[in-house]
């Protein structure tokens, strides 16, 4: 007689406050019996990560779909490419540039996606193409009493276009305009989660801090930044080919570390559709 054996998680932290590795096999995430714990596991931890999985699209596809609702970016349901490479990623390539750059995805949307899984199909040469995270959940909680209540009420206008000056300082006008016609959204600083938590939104489309003066805005941003992009919250996955990088989107910003664009590193991307608007 057959006796039916229960799944079980195995996961190994990667530091005290961010990231945590996955050790199941394909077949056993592919299952969705693992889902429900992976959805708990994502939003403690902010970064999973899956060594040498070996996903195929269609895989990584299906992987994301026990998870939530699939949002694909491509009209045929297909995984994206995220590489700098013109050749490979023409429309986009541009626009990654911002990608180098401690962001939250999603921040003129009404409802930001709930995660995104990365796959390397071709690493970078050692030393470059990391991607760092930060743990927003857990640089908000480490703030001091005096500080979360000097920062849970303010207000910051968040735009793409903010993001261009960080990688191209005197743009000109038409790209400006290009990039501004993206769109913009006033979002707290402070995001209060339906689960009662609070993270922090920053990243280089924050603009300003509403109704403070510029001065006193720019320390807040910058400084809260440095203080979430610290050693406690921070991780930098170094890539290997096979590898799954999943990230809570609404609680952990993440950056691509420099790389050669010419040096053919290739990343399948997929998405978690939001589930929780911003915070009014």
């Amino acid at each position: 007689m057959s006796v039916a054996t229960e799944t079980k998680l195995r996961t190994e932290n990667i530091k005290p406050k961010i990231g945590s590795r996955v050790l199941n096999s394909k077949e056993e995430l592919l299952s969705g019996e693992l889902a429900a714990e992976l959805r708990d596991l994502i939003e403690q931890r902010g970064v999973l990560v899956f060594p040498k999985i070996d996903f195929t699209e269609d895989e990584q596809i299906a992987f994301t779909k026990t998870l939530g609702n699939y949002a694909p970016e491509n009209p045929d349901g297909s995984v994206s490419k995220i590489t700098l490479d013109v050749k490979e990623n023409p429309s986009a390539a541009e626009y990654l540039k911002g990608s180098l750059y401690w962001h939250i995805d999603g921040t003129r949307n009404d409802v930001p996606i709930l995660a995104s899984l990365l796959t390397c199909k071709v690493p970078s040469p050692k030393g470059t193409g990391n991607t760092g995270f930060s743990n927003t959940y857990a640089a908000y909680d480490d703030l001091s009493d005096e500080q979360k209540a000097e920062y849970d009420d303010l207000k910051v206008l968040h735009a793409p276009w903010a993001s261009l000056f960080y990688y191209e300082p005197e743009p000109g006008l038409a790209k400006l305009k290009g990039m501004q016609a993206i769109g913009e959204k006033v979002l707290p600083l402070v995001w209060e989660h339906k689960s009662g938590r609070k993270s922090l939104v920053l990243g280089c489309t924050s603009h300003h801090v509403l109704d403070v003066p510029y001065g006193k805005s720019a320390e807040i941003i910058h400084g809260l930044r440095e203080w979430a992009t610290g050693p406690d919250f921070t991780y930098s996955h170094e890539w290997e080919a096979g590898d799954l990088v999943m990230w809570d989107n609404t609680g952990t910003m993440h950056r691509a570390e420099w790389y050669d664009p010419e040096c053919g590193r290739m990343m399948l991307r997929t998405k978690l559709e939001g589930e929780e608007p911003w915070a009014e």
